[in-house]
């Protein structure tokens, strides 16, 4: 072999060691791409559930504070309902002589309740009024006693001792009443 062949093998050697070396790099290039694009994906998957539960909270916020709007003073309102019960029962218990002698009193009382009812209204609470004879709602109104009575139907209203109150959508107090059984034959 001459020189010139011995040139020309190693010019070959290392044209083949360089594309032996193009080829890795290549190789590296796209193994780096590739490893590039996961992170990528990686990233925008972690962007979109971030951006979903941001989206999420600032809906459960806004549900909280309308709910908070609507029924956070309904521990006050719980506690206003006696005064209610008692101003009725004092304007109900007047009877006819009292009312002539009382009747500046009892026009204030009723002012008051007036107001009273003006700001429940105002606050969306509503009463409850369910009459004799209707039909007894267990989401509505409370049984306090069940007494036969005869010409009633099992399940009416025979009497009503205090009104109930709802609080928007929402059950303050139920209405207690005496509820007919079925009647003894």
């Amino acid at each position: 072999m001459s020189d010139k062949d011995d040139a020309l093998q190693s010019l070959d050697e290392l044209a083949a060691e360089g594309d032996e070396m193009e080829l890795k790099a290549a190789d590296a290039s796209f193994d780096e791409i590739e490893a590039l694009r996961a992170e990528r994906d990686d990233f925008r998957d972690k962007f979109m559930r971030a951006l979903a539960d941001t989206e999420n909270t600032r809906k459960r916020a806004d549900r909280d504070r309308r709910e908070a709007e609507n029924y956070g003073g309904s521990k006050l309102a719980r506690d206003m309902l006696p005064v209610y019960d008692n101003m009725r029962r004092a304007l109900l218990s007047a009877d006819e002589a009292e009312q002539e002698v009382n009747k500046a009193l009892l026009e204030g009382v009723e002012l008051t309740m007036r107001e009273l009812i003006s700001v429940f209204k105002k606050h969306g609470i509503d009463p409850i009024v369910p009459e004799v004879g209707d039909k007894f709602d267990p989401q509505l109104h409370q049984a306090m006693f069940e007494a036969p009575v005869p010409g009633t139907k099992a399940g009416e209203i025979i009497q009503v001792a205090a009104e109930g109150f709802m609080l928007h959508d929402r059950l303050l107090r139920p209405a207690q009443v005496g509820v007919s059984s079925t009647p003894a034959s």
